[in-house]
């Protein structure tokens, strides 16, 4: 991150249903400060926000509920079908985004913190982090869990994956994967070894490395 910091950061990714929330729940468990990227999405376009007036001046007030809220399945229709309109909504989110996590950041004083960012690859986010964890599963147990998780037949869950990076990406991006292939039992023992080994690294780091 390009702001002075004390804590040691740990970018958290993974393919959509691949166990991200659980795995940030069991660092969360051994008091590691655990930032979800998702909930500042949520507050940056609150009512009266800079951010959500953003996201109506380009994709126009049909995107708000009748409390004046953002219709997020409305305005999910119009980015999983249309990459240059996601482009531009990440465009408006991801700077404000990034600008409210390096605050968090600086406000922490703990070996490290794990950052929970589904598109840390996309965005190229995994460049600002210290070390970058990836949630991996194969890519058809990924499609099977989606589809039983949100309901999804099989063409509404290719739209959702083909807005993310594969697998290869991922992966490509990874310092140390995580398999959630198996029960979850082994996946608290993958995070305990994590643990110990981001630990070790982040209490051997410089006070203020970038």
């Amino acid at each position: 991150m390009t702001n002075p910091r004390r804590v040691w950061c740990v970018g958290l990714t993974g393919g959509i249903a691949s166990g991200k929330s659980t795995v940030a729940e069991l660092f969360a468990a051994r008091g590691v400060p655990v930032i979800d990227t998702d909930l500042i999405a949520r507050e940056v376009v609150q009512p009266g926000s800079e951010g959500l007036g953003a996201v109506v001046e380009v994709f126009g007030s049909g995107i708000l509920t009748a409390a004046g809220r953002l219709d997020r399945a409305a305005l999910g229709r119009r980015i999983f079908a249309d990459e240059a309109a996601r482009r531009t909504l990440e465009g408006i989110l991801h700077p404000r985004i990034r600008g409210r996590l390096r605050d968090r950041l600086g406000r922490l004083r703990a070996p490290y913190a794990v950052a929970v960012v589904p598109l840390l690859v996309e965005t190229g986010m995994d460049r600002d982090m210290d070390a970058v964890v990836v949630v991996d599963l194969p890519s058809g147990c990924q499609r099977e869990r989606l589809m039983a998780r949100d309901g999804l037949g099989p063409e509404a869950a290719e739209q959702r994956l083909a807005t993310q990076a594969n697998r290869e990406q991922r992966l490509a991006a990874a310092d140390y994967v995580i398999d959630n292939s198996r029960a979850r039992g082994a996946l608290a023992g993958q995070v305990a070894e994590l643990h110990r080994q981001l630990l070790a690294r982040a209490c051997r780091a410089p006070p203020d490395q970038e």
